[in-house]
């Protein structure tokens, strides 16, 4: 499947295409374009919108797009519960302090944006990183 969203990744739109390809998609292809294009080019190709607003897997109800996607494929690994707080602490500012991890999170994806920036180079480089982090996360949520 296809899938859309704005260019200029950070922490929500590094997290989905993680989220997406390990664990709804493995054959996933992303498309990164100007925010004004992504309705255009969601309506052109069929590829489904994420973390923009107004669509089903954004922000919404108070969630980030990676809580919204974790919601509409009904994923429950504790694991995963337990990243989506870092990755809703990292990406919605006034709860930048709910998650002790998120500031370092933040810290990160601005990081690879400035080292990377092309929109495929930093995912390909940052899913490392969340790949890691939920190891830790699902160690965690064991103990």
């Amino acid at each position: 499947m296809k899938w859309v969203t704005r260019s200029h990744v950070h922490v929500d739109r590094v997290a989905c295409p993680w989220l997406i390809e390990r664990f709804i998609d493995s054959e996933a292809e992303f498309i990164f374009v100007p925010k004004t294009l992504v309705e255009q080019i969601a309506q052109d190709t069929g590829a489904i919108p994420f973390d923009i607003p107004g669509v089903e897997l954004g922000h919404k109800e108070g969630n980030c797009s990676f809580e919204s996607i974790i919601e509409k494929y009904a994923l429950t690994d504790p694991g995963l519960l337990r990243l989506a707080k870092i990755i809703h602490a990292a990406d919605v500012s006034e709860d930048i302090d709910t998650d002790p991890i998120a500031r370092g999170l933040e810290a990160i994806a601005v990081g690879y944006s400035l080292r990377f920036p092309d929109d495929f180079e930093n995912l390909d480089r940052q899913f490392e990183v969340y790949d890691a982090l939920y190891a830790w996360c699902r160690l965690q949520v064991e103990k």
